[in-house]
């Protein structure tokens, strides 16, 4: 298994953003949140994943791609807990949620323990 995160993986497409948005599903693991919806365009990968922290709670763009930093690297080194389950495309928004300044630790471990919640509910 690499644990890379290509750029092929990331999610730009305008249009699939709107349906994660409007159709998409939700699990969370506070302070994290994993909205999913199953890609229908063809060709799609068979995953697709952006990230996204709140400007709400932090206001300062230092601390927001600090923490997308994490986030990304949390799912470069997990992904393979998603990748193992899925069988059908999905696409993938992966958000950080609190004014709180969790520990990189602290947020790997939430971010395992948010796609295992993921893995369960689509058994």
């Amino acid at each position: 298994m690499k644990f890379t995160y290509p750029k092929h993986e990331k999610l730009k497409s305008k249009t699939t953003i709107d349906l994660l948005f409007s159709e998409g599903k939700s699990v969370s693991k506070y302070p994290l949140r994993l909205v999913y919806v199953e890609n229908t365009e063809p060709n799609a990968e068979l995953i697709k994943m952006g990230v996204s922290v709140s400007k709400k709670y932090f206001k300062k763009a230092v601390d927001r791609n600090y923490f997308k930093r994490v986030l990304r690297e949390t799912y470069r080194l997990n992904k393979h807990l998603l990748i193992d389950n899925l069988e059908k495309p999905h696409a993938f928004m992966f958000f950080y949620q609190t004014k709180e300044r969790l520990s990189y630790q602290e947020i790997e471990e939430k971010t395992i323990q948010l796609f295992q919640k993921f893995n369960e509910r689509q058994k």
